[in-house]
């Protein structure tokens, strides 16, 4: 995707009508290339995407609320909030057939420019004051390019005009055939003659007109019609030149391949109702979880190497967790040798005796280097060993079971995380239970935590909705009171959810919903049905030296319920 000069101008259009008066409500750093704006205009929030992305650069409205994919504020997030947040948005501007937007703000100190630059690899987003680049997020030095440096504290040099092409708007016949002829080569394809002839002209423009005036999106020169081409350079360029839009998507075999503001021919064409919906649609959602997407992988890779250590663990327990019968044989065996020591002989490797009249023969290897005595001592050795792992190992059973059952809640709680302190709650967890390989992560954001989700029904009772191990603490031991009515999907990871009791009855239909969002935010949030249990909160006991969030309960009921998210409740 690369934003022509006309799409820029329909941008310009748009956001002229859409966010220009409004105000600069946040700042969000979507990820290290892209910056978001929540501006609130003609009683709307609106949220504005820059991204300097080299391949991608961009600006649209986002269709949803903004998510802050970048683990620390980027630098020129920081100036932003320094210098705009709170501002006004006073003008949305862009030069003659330059791939620049201008947005101009009146911020608290004053008048400053926030220049987003839409040439792919040398894309940019700059923030400028009286004429100087307070910061950017492409940071360009004079090694890379000795006529426009981007740095902080440098004047910001615009591109250089676009010399020796034609104004579309008074291009003739004739000029086009004097193009055609004077072409270097006539295998030249118009795709790639016309952009560096005639303003505006994007390769994609070119592209189409090609399409229109010959069936062939990639025609030669030497198949060109003049006339022809002509009729199709006005076709395209006079709703242009007018300002009427017509955004949409230009689709091979399905797939999305170009944006646009004229229907596209030569490609799969779907129109969109405005160009920040087209470009949305094309760049994909980064308004939703899967924006965190990256930033989960290696909390999973953790997740798995713990999960599987732990498995290891308990197997190897369980094959050194000897039963009773064990037991006795290395005890009788010991006794066996002292009773018959003054009978072996020198280098003697095994010994054949009954323990008791009625039992077989028990056949007993012997270390021949070793006394009998010394044979005797080293079985009774064993004995101990085995019989203090005997009484050791059934809790370090349950302890790692119960840490298997923690790795699996964590899993859930990363799966369902939506923002940076929800993902690093589950990291921080990590670290202090010892999954976490090399380096230990500081807390990302400032150190910020998400709080349990707090809604109140329709009816005026407060529930408290735990989405990961560290808020289902607090929800249960910290919020909640003895009566309150708590939930939890039966037999799976997932919330603890919390019904406040305010002395009123609790009718059915509440719990029947709170089931649902204890079902929603659990590992079985895509069945058709889930069992809830649910029973009081002083009947809830956390489970001693497990993880947080880790809790027994009794005296429950159950109920079977179809998973719903917390609007179900309002």
């Amino acid at each position: 995707m690369s934003l022509d000069t006309f799409t820029i101008s329909a941008l310009v259009d748009e956001l002229t009508e859409t966010i220009v008066g409004g105000r600069v409500q946040d700042i969000i750093d979507v990820d290290q290339m892209t910056i978001g704006l929540e501006i609130y205009a003609a009683g709307k929030r609106r949220y504005l995407v820059l991204g300097a992305d080299a391949a991608e650069p961009r600006v649209h409205l986002a269709d949803a609320k903004l998510r802050r994919g970048a683990a620390q504020p980027t630098q020129l997030g920081l100036l932003f909030r320094r210098y705009i947040q709170g501002g006004i948005v006073n003008a949305v501007s862009q030069p003659p057939w330059e791939r620049l937007l201008q947005i101009d703000l009146e911020g608290p100190d004053g008048a400053l420019q926030v220049i987003a630059e839409l040439m792919p690899r040398r894309a940019n987003v700059l923030l400028i004051r009286d004429g100087v680049i307070l910061d950017c997020l492409n940071r360009v030095g004079p090694d890379a390019n000795r006529y426009r440096l981007s740095l902080p504290n440098h004047r910001y040099v615009p591109p250089p005009p676009i010399q020796n092409q034609r104004d579309p708007a008074a291009l003739s016949a004739r000029d086009l055939e004097n193009l055609l002829r004077n072409a270097e080569k006539p295998t030249t394809q118009l795709r790639r003659l016309l952009p560096g002839s005639v303003l505006g002209l994007s390769p994609l423009l070119a592209k189409e007109i090609a399409f229109r005036a010959s069936g062939d999106a990639r025609a030669r020169v030497a198949e060109a019609d003049a006339a022809e081409l002509f009729r199709a350079i006005c076709e395209v360029v006079t709703p242009l030149l007018q300002r009427q839009w017509q955004p949409g998507i230009g689709s091979i075999d399905g797939v999305a391949a170009e944006v646009s503001v004229i229907p596209l021919r030569h490609l799969e064409w779907s129109a969109c109702s405005s160009i920040s919906e087209a470009i949305s649609r094309f760049a994909g959602s980064r308004s939703g979880p899967d924006v965190y997407r990256a930033a989960k992988q290696p909390v999973q890779a953790a997740l798995d190497e713990g999960k599987a250590k732990l498995v290891a663990k308990v197997a190897a327990l369980e094959r050194n967790l000897k039963g009773d019968s064990d037991l006795e044989l290395l005890r009788q065996s010991g006794e066996l040798i002292l009773a018959y020591q003054f009978a072996i002989q020198a280098q003697q490797q095994e010994l054949r005796a009954q323990y008791d009249l009625d039992a077989p023969e028990l056949v007993i290897r012997l270390n021949p280097d070793l006394s009998p005595l010394e044979n005797a001592q080293s079985y009774f050795r064993r004995y101990e060993k085995a019989k203090s792992a005997a009484e050791a190992l059934p809790r370090l059973l349950d302890e790692t079971r119960l840490e298997l059952s923690l790795l699996d809640q964590l899993r859930s709680d990363l799966l369902i995380a939506a923002s940076w302190p929800e993902i690093d709650d589950v990291i921080q967890i990590l670290q202090a239970r010892g999954h976490w390989r090399g380096k230990q992560v500081r807390r990302m954001g400032g150190g910020g935590r998400a709080g349990p989700l707090r809604v109140v029904s329709r009816d005026g009772y407060v529930i408290w909705v735990g989405r990961n191990s560290r808020q289902n603490e607090t929800v249960t031991f910290k919020r909640a009171n003895p009566q309150d009515i708590w939930l939890h999907a039966r037999g799976v990871p997932g919330a603890h959810v919390v019904i406040r009791n305010d002395g009123r009855r609790i009718k059915a239909e509440l719990i029947a919903e709170a089931a649902a969002v204890a079902a929603w935010y659990s590992n079985r949030r895509g069945d058709s049905n889930v069992q809830v249990n649910y029973t009081r909160v002083k009947y809830v006991k956390a489970i001693k030296g497990a993880g947080p969030g880790m809790v027994t309960y009794r005296n429950e009921s159950s109920l079977s319920v179809r998973p719903h998210d917390e609007s179900i409740l309002a």
